[in-house]
């Protein structure tokens, strides 16, 4: 049975030991280590060169080749080991920022045309970037690759690791690093005061907007109250036109039953026409009476 590689490796590879390795891979971040068998370190690219700028690992270094390693942090539970080559060697940055003081002047050699500008290799080993518009030689003429001229020193940063560089200036009379920082200022305030102006436009227009919508409601307000008044206005409207309307069947109805009703005179007549229909069934048994005298008369 095989022993476990990783068992004890916090033993054999402590953070902060130096120890070889063999290149076994390389990927666009890093190259991979095998610091023994069953056990590999990766070494990001940003931790393989403190003055280079490596696009690819392979530019640095060989499939296996022996690389020289430090041990930057250990993970026993994943087995990952982060490994370094560039921390083998103080920071030279600290050492470059005495030397490539801003408008100093060196010797370089323009090694690369890249976007906007090219790469140029000072003293030391250290790189700098020339944008393309200071690539431009007195004569008009832009500097060519592997040409070795006077580059002046724009800007520096020791964190950023960044030398920016000019030969136009070498050459032109242009103005220190100085003059050109207090335009810059000058061009932030104008900037602020830009700004400044940009946000009183907006408040401003953020008033007059918040005005128009507090204007708006109210109006809103003033027309929903002007409805409501109206449909009050048409409700009593129609109550009233139906009162109206209800009031003349009524007194048409009064006026029909004062119609049927028999007047005083019309009662009186009737009243005569009883008594003088009455009359003569009263008189028919006198006449019956008289008759029946005739008759006995005639008898005797």
């Amino acid at each position: 049975m095989v022993a476990d590689p990783w068992k004890g490796v916090e033993k054999k590879y402590p953070v902060g030991s130096k120890h070889s390795g063999l290149i076994r891979n390389f990927t666009n971040y890093g190259i991979f280590v095998e610091l023994e068998e069953g056990v590999d370190g990766l070494i990001h690219i940003s931790d393989l060169s403190w003055s280079k700028k490596i696009k690819h690992p392979s530019e640095f270094a060989n499939l296996g080749e022996s690389i020289e390693i430090i041990i930057l942090e250990l993970d026993t539970e994943d087995r990952k080991v982060s490994l370094g080559h560039k921390q083998l060697e103080e920071n030279p940055w600290e050492v470059f920022e005495t030397v490539f003081t801003v408008d100093s002047v060196h010797k370089g050699t323009l090694t690369a045309i890249v976007d906007k500008g090219g790469i140029v290799t000072l003293p030391y080993g250290v790189e700098g970037f020339v944008p393309t518009r200071h690539l431009t030689k007195e004569d008009g003429t832009q500097v060519a690759v592997e040409e070795s001229l006077d580059f002046k020193v724009l800007e520096f940063s020791k964190d950023g690791k960044r030398i920016l560089l000019s030969h136009m200036d070498t050459h032109s009379g242009a103005s220190s690093s100085s003059d050109r920082q207090d335009r810059k200022q000058g061009k932030k305030g104008k900037g602020k005061s830009i700004q400044k102006a940009v946000k009183e436009v907006r408040d401003s227009l953020e008033k007059t907007t918040l005005g128009d919508i507090d204007a708006l409601s109210s109006l809103k307000s003033e027309m929903e109250g002007a409805e409501k008044a109206k449909e009050e206005e048409a409700k009593e409207a129609a109550a009233k036109d139906k009162k109206v309307s209800e009031e003349p069947v009524a007194e048409v109805a009064e006026e029909e039953v004062k119609e049927d009703e028999p007047t005083a005179e019309e009662k009186e007549e009737d009243t005569a026409e009883e008594e003088s229909e009455s009359t003569p069934d009263e008189e028919t048994p006198k006449e019956e009476e008289s008759d029946e005298a005739d008759s006995n008369k005639e008898e005797k």
